[in-house]
Parts: C-alpha cells; sequence; structure tokens
C-alpha cells in the first residue's frame, strides 16, 4: 500500500517529478533523461499501470484520493495530498482531473524485434507536434495496426499531452525508434514491408487502387503536418499514395489521414 503525504510547500523535493509541466523544452529533455514520464488523469493511470509501467510517485488533490483508492492500495510509491493551488503553482497549470503520476519507463524494443510480430505498421517521420502523435496512435490502436516507427526527430509518445490525447493509447500499440532516417527504411523493406507514403499529391496513386489490405505486409509513411514526408523519405518509399478528396479541400489534418490509412490498411 502506498505512503499518503500531504505536502504544503510547492518547493517540497518529493514534488520534483511534477514541476514546470508547461515547460515544454524542458520536460522534452528532462523525461526520456530522468527515465520517467507524466500520466494525467485517472484513466490514463490505470491504462499505464496495466500495461506495465513502474510508478514513482503520484500527486492528487484530497478529493481524488477516494476514487484513486484501489490503486493507492495496490502500489508502493507515495502518493503526495497537496490542494488545488498547490497543485497549480507547482505544475504551471491547473490540473483539472486532479490526479497525476509520475512513472518510469519502460526500454524500447529494437525496430527489428518489433518487426518480426508485426503485420501493418504505421512509419512517422518529424511529427513532432504532441497533439498529432497522440491522435496518431490512438488511431492506430483502434484500427488494428500492430506497431509504429518514429524517425529519430519524432517527438516523444510519452510527452503528457501526447499521453493525453490517445488516452492511453501509448500505451497499447508497441513502437521503437529508428536508428537513422532515411536509411534505416532499407531493413524495414528488406522485412518484408512494401514502404507506402502518404501524400496529397495529385501525381500519386489512390490508395484503394494499392489495395493495402492485400498486401502481405505493409508499412504506411506518414509525415509531420504541413511539410509532409521529406524528398528523401519520398525516394524510399515503394509507391507514393494518396486519399482521394472532394469538394476543392486539398488534404487532411495528419491525424484524420492516419486514420483513414489506418482503415484501407487494416480492413478484412
Amino acid at each position: 500500500m502506498a505512503e499518503l503525504i500531504t505536502v504544503v510547500d510547492s518547493d517540497d523535493p518529493r514534488l520534483a517529478d511534477f514541476t514546470d509541466l508547461t515547460d515544454v523544452e524542458l520536460r522534452r529533455r528532462r523525461e526520456p533523461a530522468e527515465g520517467l514520464f507524466i500520466a494525467e488523469g485517472e484513466k490514463v493511470i490505470r491504462r499505464a499501470l496495466q500495461a506495465g509501467y513502474p510508478m514513482r510517485s503520484m500527486l492528487l488533490s484530497a478529493k481524488w484520493s477516494d476514487v484513486m483508492r484501489d490503486v493507492i492500495d495496490e502500489v508502493d510509491a507515495p502518493v503526495h495530498i497537496v490542494s488545488p493551488e498547490l497543485a497549480e503553482k507547482v505544475t504551471g497549470y491547473h490540473v483539472h482531473r486532479g490526479a497525476l503520476a509520475s512513472m518510469g519507463r519502460k526500454p524500447l524494443p529494437a525496430p527489428e524485434r518489433l518487426l518480426e510480430k508485426c503485420r501493418r505498421v504505421v512509419i512517422m517521420e518529424a511529427v513532432n507536434d504532441h497533439t498529432n502523435i497522440g491522435a496518431i496512435f490512438r488511431s492506430a490502436a483502434a484500427l488494428g495496426m500492430d506497431g509504429v516507427l518514429l524517425s529519430p526527430s519524432c517527438a516523444d509518445p510519452l510527452y503528457r499531452r501526447s499521453v493525453k490525447v490517445s488516452m492511453g493509447a501509448v500505451f497499447s500499440v508497441p513502437y521503437a525508434r529508428l536508428g537513422s532516417w532515411p536509411g534505416d527504411l532499407e531493413p524495414v523493406r528488406e522485412a518484408g514491408f512494401e514502404l507506402l507514403a502518404l501524400t496529397p499529391d495529385a501525381d500519386a496513386v489512390p490508395l484503394d487502387d494499392v489495395a493495402p489490405h492485400r498486401l502481405r505486409r505493409a508499412a504506411l509513411l506518414l509525415g509531420a503536418e504541413g511539410d509532409g514526408l521529406s524528398a528523401r523519405a519520398m525516394r524510399a518509399a515503394d509507391e507514393r499514395v494518396r486519399i482521394p478528396m472532394a469538394h476543392g479541400v486539398d488534404s487532411l489534418n495528419v491525424g484524420a489521414a492516419a486514420a483513414v490509412a489506418f482503415y484501407a490498411v487494416t480492413r478484412k
């Protein structure tokens, strides 16, 4: 059972994991280096624990201690009880859901190990908007993608905003980070995957014409919002594919496009 500790000082070192959560650049550097991430809200905390991530500590407002009582009873990590005002002072924002947990990270699998068990994967290049990362992981989980590969410049899927937007789906889909780009796409092809680069270019092949659901193994390449995939990634792909548009719309947000493409790739 966890120890409940009432904290009244925002400078208490026991709250160090939760400080300055709104400082994106600081947290981007600090969290991977220290092997932690922040889970926000009751459902996300529970899903992180169910996925096997160890809890380092929890920060709760008093009224949430009853809601999280079963979790408190199961974990050994310290639980810090604070006022809403103190929580805001420590984190830098009003914690609407009243519950935060600092979780320990797990080692990422090597890309080749991840691919061994996959038939349908998504590969992201330089997607560094945390909202888009979370949305793509949520769609990947919901629509049955088997895994995710990230280019070296992609944002951290375990950043608080990504975890929150995905509603914990980042814990459900295995992912790995590639070491070089786009050079590490070649081992993906050698593993039997056909590389499909998603683009709004009118010269690309309509996604349905490729019939990606019939491919033995398929890897869908997605680029960042606005810029899309780089020329190097396009050249490394086996096929350039597009989602046909109507009513003069030229493209979809990358999160929406991903969901449509995932359905096309995974449908029976």
